[in-house]
């Protein structure tokens, strides 16, 4: 697992030179203009509710004594459920709306790692891998959100605190990793088949996300870069976990 992760993360490394080297730039376009617009209706909108949840939160204490220290506590973690569900919107909305121009991006890249040009994968179309982006990023939403709402409520517990915000973290990481993972899968596996590569793969999944995350507190540039280099640092990951996988059953 460790060893995967860093892996996914070390990706990255090449990500940049290797869109460069390839002439990708023209089809990230779209997909950066929607990540831009996407981040500031999302973070737009987080920004003024924050207080709003803080103060809802504190309705909770229904003494006088500690009545402040609570609400000073509870803008904080009102700010931090927001900040969450906005980073878990904003991802699983540009990851869904950007399928169909991430998907023929990621197979120009393992046609340049594979050397075969030849169409011998699943062939889909525009409407399908939109379709197909909404229906992962759909139901990983879902389980996400199964998972963090149980994690934020960990926050109102000290100590135990520290251990639920590495677990969001990681938590965030895989999903977004899934997502960026799934633009090569949808031309090899169908639904399913996609989710068991990923679980078997987790760690690549969980090392490319981690990045993905840490350029979002970017502010503007990382917004803007996250798509074009996380796709491109999954693509390559995920193109030698097939590789390995056809490989071990061909032996």
């Amino acid at each position: 697992m460790i060893k995967n992760i860093t892996l996914g993360i070390k990706a990255y490394f090449g990500a940049f030179s290797l869109i460069s080297k390839l002439k990708l730039w023209k089809y990230f376009t779209i997909p950066m203009i929607i990540s831009f617009i996407t981040a500031i209706a999302i973070f737009g909108s987080a920004y003024g509710l924050s207080d709003n949840v803080g103060a809802f939160i504190s309705r909770i204490w229904i003494w006088d004594w500690g009545k402040e220290t609570f609400t000073t506590i509870s803008t904080v973690i009102g700010g931090l459920v927001i900040i969450v569900i906005g980073l878990i919107l904003f991802k699983h909305i540009i990851m869904a709306l950007s399928a169909p121009f991430m998907s023929p991006v990621s197979e120009k890249i393992e046609a340049h790692l594979t050397g075969n040009t030849a169409h011998t994968h699943r062939n889909t179309t525009f409407s399908q891998q939109l379709w197909r982006g909404i229906r992962i990023n759909g139901r990983n939403l879902l389980m996400e959100l199964l998972l963090t709402i149980p994690l934020l409520l960990l926050k109102f517990i000290p100590v135990i605190n520290i251990f639920s915000t590495i677990l969001l973290f990681l938590v965030q990481a895989y999903y977004a990793g899934f997502g960026n993972m799934d633009y090569t899968l949808e031309r090899h596996f169908k639904y399913q088949q996609s989710t068991a590569f990923v679980r078997q793969h987790r760690g690549l999944a969980i090392g490319n996300g981690v990045v993905f995350i840490l350029f979002l507190l970017i502010p503007v540039i990382g917004v803007i870069l996250v798509l074009p280099l996380s796709v491109t640092a999954a693509t390559t990951k995920t193109v030698e976990a097939l590789q390995l996988k056809n490989n071990i059953r061909n032996a």
